[in-house]
């Protein structure tokens, strides 16, 4: 009985069963949200390609979806500015019909670039305007249609560490807001239940633009923080993501789900 089961299952498995599928990610230019746009394509979903200002990136994945055989649509928008919103939900609609998926992947990099140097407060409010009150406001308003017409999926993105926390300032800020939308996912779950699936996927020491360039402390800090003795990739977090968005996930819903190879100590 096991081994007709398991039999079961793996016939069940369909490489392509977002096929059809319109998905939307935000932040998909580049990093872990190019990385899950890839991965939706690739099992048959049509992705919009969401990011703030990198056009040329964001045509680069587009243009690679296109070629794993599916259709693609960039939206620039600053999610920063609460009256985009609105003009992202709507403009993802009308797309293709609807939306069966969306990830709230966007977030800001304080870490590097021109935020790397401002203040904890400057860093904290941007992170919160981004990470937080958009990915509450998107939600809303896409799981509401979602609601309306009877099945979606809404996935979030959280942090390992907001349930445990870090020591410094990168930890503090972090914790807190990350630790907000693994709230907000499990609370919206609730509310949107059945018809839609609400999650977070929360993922560790993901090698992306600042862990290329971080200090041999950091890389080695990195892998031994992880049973995996590595960093994971965005590869890594695109394979989840793709499942718990997936028919396979159907009963996977309101959880928190870590990628970090299993947190040493």
């Amino acid at each position: 009985m096991r081994n007709q089961l398991l039999r079961m299952n793996m016939t069940n498995f369909v490489p392509h069963n977002l096929k059809g599928k319109t998905a939307v990610v935000t932040g998909a230019s580049g990093g872990i949200g190019r990385a899950i746009a890839l991965a939706l394509a690739s099992a048959g979903a049509n992705v919009i390609v969401h990011a703030r200002a990198r056009e040329r990136e964001a045509n680069d994945t587009a243009d690679e979806i296109r070629g794993l055989g599916g259709k693609a649509e960039v939206i620039l928008a600053d999610l920063s500015d609460p009256s985009r919103h609105g003009e992202l939900v709507d403009r993802a609609w009308n797309w293709n019909g609807d939306v069966d998926i969306w990830i709230n992947n966007a977030g800001v990099d304080v870490l590097t670039g021109e935020m790397a140097g401002r203040s904890f407060a400057d860093k904290l409010e941007q992170l919160w305007q981004v990470d937080v009150a958009a990915t509450i406001a998107l939600s809303r308003a896409v799981g509401a249609k979602m609601k309306a017409r009877g099945s979606g999926a809404i996935l979030n993105m959280g942090w390992d560490r907001s349930a445990c926390g870090m020591a410094g300032d990168s930890g503090e800020m972090f914790a807190a807001i990350k630790g907000a939308v693994a709230a907000f996912t499990l609370s919206l779950a609730r509310s949107l239940a059945p018809q839609v699936r609400v999650n977070c996927i929360a993922p560790g020491w993901i090698r992306t633009g600042w862990g290329e360039t971080a200090s041999d402390g950091w890389q080695k800090r990195a892998a031994t923080e992880s049973l995996m003795q590595r960093w994971g990739t965005p590869g890594d977090v695109a394979r989840v993501a793709r499942f718990l968005v997936s028919p396979e996930a159907d009963f996977v819903n309101g959880q928190v789900i870590v990628v970090n190879g299993g947190l040493a100590g």
